[in-house]
């Protein structure tokens, strides 16, 4: 092989169904082969072996799968067995221009069986790549588009809270507002030759995009769930369904800036699932912050179903009801270093087995 110069050949591939899982596919060669299946039909041509770059392993499964090519793909290649021409290896493909579609029982030189490649006359190099206004990409259409984007999510907004306690003067609570925010749009602004790409026949595409002032990474999965990272670092996740992280050991997140979680369902925490010793579920808030908690209808339950309540302020605990306050206990203990102050507008009524005054 190659001691008395190569056989080369160019070609297009019509079969890749492998019988025996190798990557092969079979090339009608130029030159080689009649364009006339009835002479010649797909199935007779021979299988041709793909040939994976050096940083492939290509063994047991380890390195890139030689999958790559499809029906209609333009290759180049050399004869194993040089003059004979029925052992070819593909070294590469050729992209191109086609000025036609293929048809179904059309001639050879095509996907004449399927008629899915190529999908269109023009370049072959992906439109993600090129960057023509006039033939965009459709995944590029979507991400740019405000119908698939979150617009205009509301934000946590704590109201003013005007507070009447005895004995105090009213008090206001500062309100605290949220902005609603948007995804932003796509980033991409690709120059030709700058944008690599690569795109599966189903859809999932890959972007390593090093167009100057505007340089991207993006991955993408045919339902439209993946990631964008902008020139500046700002990175875009979008889950078109459901997502799970798991962690089998810590977990460790910091955020330098403000935190926003929008939840338009519910929100269920559970800590310490195995009931472990000292796995607390621990909540501090540095200096000069509030804790902002408010139901704008609906209740706030605390239960605890073995154990204690623990409130403890340095300065006061305030309640205003704007209907009762009520306790039940089975015993109610006050200890008071200064004065006990009642201010009752209606009716003061204590009732009990006895009830000593000193």
């Amino acid at each position: 092989m190659g001691m008395n110069g190569f056989q080369w050949f160019v070609g297009v591939v019509e079969d890749r169904q492998d019988p025996k899982y190798l990557g092969r596919v079979r090339v009608r060669c130029l030159g080689y082969h009649t364009e006339n299946n009835d002479q010649l039909p797909s199935a007779d041509l021979p299988w041709a072996h793909p040939m994976n770059p050096i940083t492939s392993a290509t063994v047991s499964g380890v390195g890139q799968t030689p999958l790559g090519v499809v029906e209609g793909t333009w290759v180049v290649g050399f004869f194993q067995d040089g003059a004979e021409a029925q052992q070819p290896i593909i070294i590469g493909t050729l992209p191109g221009s086609p000025d036609s579609l293929p048809v179904v029982g059309g001639a050879g030189f095509s996907d004449n069986v399927n008629a899915a490649y190529p999908k269109y006359k023009e370049t072959d190099v992906n439109r993600l790549a090129v960057n023509d206004t006039n033939n965009p990409h459709g995944s590029l259409t979507l991400r740019s588009s405000v119908a698939d984007r979150d617009m205009f999510v509301g934000r946590a907004d704590f109201n003013a809270v005007d507070l009447q306690v005895a004995n105090a003067e009213p008090e206001q609570l500062a309100a605290d507002d949220g902005v609603n925010f948007s995804e932003p749009k796509t980033s991409y602004a690709a120059q030709y030759p700058h944008n690599h790409v690569y795109e599966t026949e189903g859809g999932h595409i890959r972007e390593y995009d090093d167009t100057v002032g505007a340089k991207r990474i993006h991955e993408r999965h045919a339902s439209g769930t993946g990631y964008e990272i902008d020139n500046e670092g700002t990175k875009i996740t979008r889950v078109k369904k459901d997502n799970y992280d798991l962690v089998s050991a810590d977990n460790y997140v910091h955020i330098k800036g403000d935190d926003s979680t929008t939840v338009d369902g519910g929100v269920r925490v559970f800590v310490n699932a195995n009931a472990e010793t000292n796995a607390n579920y621990t909540i501090e808030v540095g200096a000069n912050s509030n804790v902002n908690i408010q139901v704008n209808k609906g209740d706030v339950n605390l239960v605890t179903s073995d154990g204690n309540i623990n409130m403890k302020s340095a300065k006061n605990i305030q309640m205003d009801a704007a209907q009762g306050v009520y306790i039940k206990a089975g015993t109610f203990s006050a200890d008071i270093d200064g004065f006990w102050l009642e201010k009752v507008v209606g009716n003061n009524k204590k009732t009990g087995k006895k009830i000593d005054l000193n």
